[in-house]
């Protein structure tokens, strides 16, 4: 077969086709222009015999073919008959598959359809329920901006901001790539900014509201809600700074304060003329004093409740500073517990199976979803004010709080309800310290302590503006001590307020108490100078009123007795001072230097800081007082300074009295200062034991020269005596008078038991003269008449 060409093996062989026939039978050769030749003729001679050849070869195989037919026609047979038996075994089972077909198809239409279409159901509600609430979440995103608006518009500046955090992590996290709000995200970093500065200039604001409104107004706190959610808003974006715009605040007010007091003041005093006088420290220094304590006054007392409004706002303040810090303290504790729960709950989850159906999602995933779908519609119902109304609508001022509501679990852990009824959601980017957070609440006590020294500073400005022309130095003790009481009153009371004490006012006080101590001595003493250069040393007539005063101490009282009815002005003056029960002659000047020690007892009591500065002081006086004392008596410098004639006898014996008066004295002095020394000052009490120990030194010596005036008597008189009638002679006789006279000078000046004491003395010195005399005389006890 390989001898007969290919083309007449091909299934599709065809005589009809002209290229087959063509390529079969070539009537190229046939068809010459010349007719028929014998070339032609041999050609076709020659394909007649292929051919032939070619059907030749095909009848030889044919016949081969049917000889291996024959050799196996039984076994040909055979296959044909089970052909047929096939055939029909086959039409049997299309049969039953086709039953079997029929029965799956409704089995498949009454058992799997349904539920397989409850689930593609499922699966298509889950999803439309999730495009849903995503939709609803955008429209709700989108409402964010106007809903801002509305909020800034009343202040809300914490729900603003907690509305802007919302909806940033929403759009990070459940609508990150929506192609519309590519955009929203910048918008509200850009709103958050200007909210930033809406609540510094607000805060501005309210500081200048709260401390310039008119201070007879009984609310402490001004709009306290506001308040609490400026700070909220201001710690939330760490804007520590705000205590510094309340501080400058706090500076412009205090000289407020001062000046239109001042200016109200100087309305009322009709012979001030503003329009002469231009200036209003000028106008205030016109002011007496009666006029200018009313003022201040009136400041010490304006000051103290603003200082009060200012301690009841910083207390709000360090309140939410406080609230915050507890708040960061419970998250934490709130987390690690999550975190320890989150732990255990991992362990213990199954990996569930999950069935591939139709559209890619899985089976599993569908009931996942769907048991999510619930918390979902609940987040977003909490959205929506109602549920017929749109979502997050312009108009509905508690959007922001619908939306704070579907913040993650971390954010509602972080926020909760706090003084003023403000929530606040802490944002953990912008979260504060525990560090942070308790630095600012020592800043917030640090500013009460500043408002307390501003003030004292601003008064103490004001003290030296009214004392730039010596008017606080000029004025009288019963004065200063009343200002210096309302100092120390408004003082104390600032202490009170804000727990410390400010030292700017009690240092203008101490210097001003200063230098009233120095005049008020120098007053003294040069009054007590004029008085003893005018003092003539004679016994004067004791007042009644001086007699209540030294009874008034010996009750225990060391003060100036209160000017009392003129019943007192009608009793007779006495002669002598009695002090417990002791007579003391005393001139005039020791009455008066009684009082002036008690003026500096009572300027202890009414101004306690100079206490040391008046023992200094009164120490000085009593030691000027011995001093000059004893120049003009035992010094004869009265005889200069007065005019006296001479020193008696019974001025020595006056002013020796005088002394012992003050000595009685000295230790209730003593007393007076220590009780109100502090036992570190017990040191500068020995000032008074050196005065004592002076002034006794002085009585000594005034003792001594009345003895040693009868002593130079003596001396003389004796000289001169001679042992010859008559008995008694001229020289004895003199002698006894000048004794008389000095007995009857002294007897009632001094106590019985000192003239006693002192003519014991004479007596003694009048023996050493006479036996002196006598040993001159050669007089001897040898009973003859010289010695007789």
């Amino acid at each position: 077969l390989e001898q007969v060409p290919k083309i007449f093996m091909k299934p599709d062989f065809a005589l009809d086709d002209s290229l087959t026939f063509n390529s079969v039978l070539p009537w190229s050769h046939f068809n010459t222009a010349g007719g028929k030749g014998n070339r032609d003729a041999a050609s076709s001679k020659l394909l007649q015999e292929k051919l032939s050849h070619y059907l030749d070869i095909v009848e030889v195989n044919i016949a081969h073919i049917a000889h291996q037919i024959s050799l196996r026609s039984e076994a040909f047979f055979h296959a044909m008959t089970s052909q047929h038996e096939l055939q029909d075994y086959l039409k049997k089972t299309s049969q039953a598959v086709k039953m079997l077909r029929d029965k799956i198809a409704q089995i498949d239409k009454v058992m799997c359809e349904g539920s397989l279409h409850i689930l593609r159901l499922a699966l298509t509600r889950n999803n439309c329920v999730k495009v849903y609430n995503k939709l609803k979440l955008m429209a709700t995103v989108h409402q964010t901006q106007p809903t801002v608006q509305v909020l800034l518009s009343t202040s809300e500046f914490v729900g603003a901001l907690d509305l802007i955090a919302t909806t940033q992590e929403v759009l990070q996290q459940e609508l990150q790539g929506i192609h519309s709000f590519r955009h929203l995200g910048s918008q509200l970093c850009e709103l958050e900014k200007l909210i930033d500065k809406m609540m510094i200039a607000e805060f501005s604001t309210y500081s200048h509201s709260d401390l310039n409104r008119p201070l007879e107004d009984d609310c402490q706190i001004l709009e306290e809600e506001r308040l609490v959610s400026l700070v909220f808003g201001l710690l939330k974006q760490r804007k520590l700074n705000f205590l510094e715009i309340y501080s400058e605040e706090m500076i412009i007010t205090a000289k407020n304060i001062i000046k239109q007091c001042v200016i109200n003041k100087v309305s009322q005093i009709e012979e001030i003329d503003t329009d002469v006088v231009m200036k209003l420290a000028d106008q205030m220094r016109m002011l007496n004093f009666p006029q200018w304590f009313d003022l201040l006054k009136e400041i010490f007392s304006k000051f103290t409740i603003f200082l009060q409004r200012v301690k009841a706002t910083l207390n709000i303040i360090h309140s939410v500073v406080l609230s915050v810090l507890d708040k960061n303290r419970r998250t934490r504790e709130l987390e690690e517990i999550s975190q320890q729960k989150n732990a255990t709950k991992d362990n213990s989850l199954d990996t569930e199976v999950a069935y591939l159906i139709h559209e890619g999602m899985f089976i599993s995933d569908a009931f996942s979803e769907n048991e999510l779908t619930p918390i979902a519609i609940d987040t977003t119902s909490q959205r929506n004010a109602s549920p017929n109304s749109e979502p997050c609508s312009s108009d509905s001022v508690s959007e922001p709080e619908c939306t704070t509501d579907s913040s993650s679990s971390k954010e509602q852990t972080s926020s909760s309800a706090t003084p003023g009824g403000v929530d606040i959601m802490i944002n953990e980017d912008m979260k504060l310290t525990d560090l942070e957070l308790e630095k600012l609440a020592n800043n917030i006590q640090e500013l009460l302590y500043s408002a307390s020294d501003i003030c004292h500073d601003r008064a103490v400005k004001f003290l030296m503006s009214r004392a730039k022309d010596g008017f606080l130095e000029k004025l009288n003790s019963t004065e200063f001590i009343t200002l210096s009481r309302l100092m120390e009153t408004f003082i104390l009371d600032t202490e009170q307020i804000c727990g410390r004490k400010s030292m700017s006012l009690l240092g203008a006080l101490q210097s001003q108490a200063n230098k009233f101590v120095n005049r008020f001595h120098e007053e003294r003493k040069t009054k007590l100078s004029l008085l003893l250069d005018n003092e003539r040393w004679k016994q004067a007539d004791v007042p009644a009123e001086f007699q209540d005063l030294v009874d008034s101490i010996s009750d225990g009282k060391i003060a100036l007795p209160e000017k009392k009815s003129g019943a007192t002005e009608e009793r007779k003056p006495a002669e002598v001072l009695i002090v417990e029960g002791q007579q003391y002659a005393v001139v005039g000047t020791v009455l008066l230097l009684i009082r002036i020690i008690l003026e500096y007892c009572q300027c202890v009591d009414n101004i306690p800081s100079v206490t040391t500065d008046m023992l200094t002081r009164l120490s000085d006086l009593l030691k000027y007082f011995n001093s000059r004392s004893c120049q003009l008596v035992l010094g004869a410098g009265a005889l200069q300074v007065v005019g006296l004639k001479t020193i008696t006898t019974k001025n020595l014996a006056l002013s020796s009295r005088c002394l012992q008066l003050i000595v009685h004295y000295i230790p209730v002095i003593r007393a007076h200062f220590e009780a109100r020394l502090q036992p570190k000052q017990y040191s500068m009490l020995r000032h008074f034991d050196h005065i004592t120990k002076d002034y006794h030194d002085h009585i000594a010596e005034i003792s001594a020269k009345l003895v040693a005036i009868m002593d130079s008597l003596f001396d003389k008189l004796l000289s001169k005596y001679e042992v010859k009638a008559p008995v008694p002679s001229a020289c004895f006789r003199n002698i006894c008078k000048q004794m008389a006279k000095m007995h009857e000078a002294i007897f009632d000046l001094l106590p019985e038991e000192q003239t006693q004491m002192l003519f014991l003395r004479i007596n003694a010195s009048y023996k050493l003269h006479l036996k002196k005399q006598l040993s001159h005389l050669n007089v001897i006890n040898d009973g003859g008449p010289q010695n007789g």
